[in-house]
C-alpha cells in the first residue's frame, strides 16, 4: 500500500551556512562598521544582536536572503520581540521545525474533509498518510500545499 510521510524540517548545515554569510556581509556593510553586529546560533534559536533596534532591522532582510538564497523556508521562522538595554539590541527568532500536534489535528481533519479515500496517522512530529492509489496520495500532498498550513512542509519517504 502506498504511502508517504509530511514533515517539517530544515537543513540544518545549509542554515549554518547562511548565518555564516550573513555575518561576513554584516561585517563588510559600512553601516555597521565598529558596531560589532552579529547573528548567533544555538540550537533552534538564532540570535540577532546590534547596537540599536534600526540596525537590527537592517540584519533582518540580510538574514532573510541568504536563508532564500540557501533555499532554506523562511516561513519556518518565529521572530520575537527587540530588547534594548545596555546600549545594545537583541532579538531572538526561533527556528520552528517539526509539526506540532495541532497543526497536525488540523491536516488530518483537512484530509478527511476533501473525501479523497487516504487515512492519515500522527506519528510523533510528522504526518503518514497511506493510500491504495499513488494518484490519491498526490492529490493530498496538492491539498496540503494548498492549504497554506504556516510551516514548510516536506513530503518524503514515499512507497510504492
Amino acid at each position: 500500500m502506498p504511502s508517504f510521510d509530511v514533515v517539517s524540517e530544515i537543513d540544518h548545515h545549509e542554515l549554518k551556512n547562511a548565518l555564516d554569510q550573513a555575518n561576513r556581509e554584516v561585517g563588510t556593510r559600512y553601516d555597521f562598521k565598529g558596531s560589532n553586529a552579529k547573528i548567533e546560533q544555538a540550537g533552534n534559536e538564532l540570535t540577532l544582536e546590534a547596537e540599536s533596534k534600526f540596525q537590527i532591522q537592517q540584519m533582518i532582510p540580510i538574514l532573510l536572503e541568504k536563508m532564500s538564497k540557501r533555499s532554506i523556508d523562511v516561513d519556518c521562522l518565529e521572530f520575537g520581540d527587540v530588547v534594548e538595554m545596555n546600549r545594545r539590541a537583541r532579538q531572538q527568532i526561533s527556528v520552528k521545525e517539526g509539526l506540532d500536534k495541532d497543526l497536525a489535528r488540523k491536516m488530518v481533519k483537512q484530509i478527511k474533509d476533501s473525501k479523497i479515500k487516504v487515512q492519515a496517522a500522527i506519528q510523533g512530529d510528522q504526518l503518514r498518510v497511506n493510500g491504495k492509489k499513488r494518484d490519491d496520495l498526490q492529490q493530498v500532498m496538492q491539498l496540503l500545499r494548498d492549504g497554506k498550513p504556516g510551516v514548510p512542509l516536506q513530503f518524503n519517504n514515499f512507497r510504492d
